[in-house]
């Protein structure tokens, strides 16, 4: 008989490593993991690295996108240019290359962390129940989930219709500004509205005129999901390069995202 999974598959945690600084708890990655490219290419990788930036793949409501797949925004330029964000900004040792997942393949419980965006649009996304059953295992083993660029209240109740389903016995609460998330590498002053590009002046997209921060806690209080709504980091991280970004957002969006992953390994 097959083991399951509950039974077989320890708790997702970080590993202190005593060749970073004292503040980092960081991940070691297994060999096993799939990236976006070819063995050859995956030889010149730094096995060793703690981190490897994880996008979560899923299907939309309606069509998964009309064809495109909305979990594909930004990529792969913001996941590749926030790696090196947190390689140069930080002690973390990263992986070169951004991985993409679904929830439905178990692999997911080898990373602790997360990335997944635009989760409002088309109607919002459309797990299976697979999908929902592995998305609170590893959520409650201690894995965190960044959910970034959604906007407005029509966008918002779509993605609560989708999470209520992963915990409907669970508040989505509002984050105060002095949370300690926003304090845990660098100090920020609460939630920033980062815009995409082509919005040098910030004007709200939708009908919501400030950013704010949700979260779904564990039973200790920790953030298991986080909610980045009204902003658009990875708009910030994407566009690091272009000159018609302005330099102050997309600080910003490496900051918050910084913040968050630091958050993630040492909760």
């Amino acid at each position: 008989m097959r083991t399951t999974i509950a039974n077989s598959r320890p708790r997702i945690r970080s590993r202190a490593l005593a060749a970073l600084l004292s503040l980092f708890l960081v991940y070691s990655l297994p060999s096993t993991a799939q990236p976006l490219l070819p063995p050859e290419i995956l030889a010149t990788q730094d096995v060793a690295a703690e981190f490897a930036f994880v996008r979560l793949q899923y299907d939309n409501y309606y069509n998964d996108g009309f064809g495109f797949g909305t979990w594909r925004t930004d990529f792969p330029s913001a996941d590749s240019n926030f790696l090196r964000g947190v390689s140069r900004l930080s002690n973390v040792r990263v992986m070169k290359d951004p991985i993409v997942l679904r929830f439905d393949d178990e692999r997911i419980f080898d990373y602790p962390f997360l990335y997944a965006l635009e989760m409002g649009r088309s109607g919002g996304p459309d797990f299976s129940a697979k999908e929902r059953a592995t998305m609170r295992e590893y959520l409650l083993r201690g894995g965190f989930l960044l959910i970034d660029d959604f906007w407005g209240t029509r966008q918002w109740d779509n993605f609560y219709r989708a999470f209520t389903e992963v915990f409907p016995d669970r508040e989505i609460i509002e984050l105060p500004a002095d949370h300690e998330i926003f304090r845990s590498y660098y100090d920020i002053a609460g939630p920033q509205m980062i815009p995409v590009i082509g919005n040098p002046d910030n004007y709200p997209e939708q009908d919501v005129d400030r950013a704010s921060n949700h979260a779904i806690l564990d039973d200790a209080g920790r953030v298991m999901v986080l909610i980045n709504w009204n902003s658009d980091m990875g708009d910030g991280w994407e566009h690091t390069y272009d000159p018609r970004y302005p330099t102050r957002y997309a600080n910003l969006a490496y900051q918050l995202g910084i913040n968050y992953l630091i958050y993630s390994l040492t909760h």
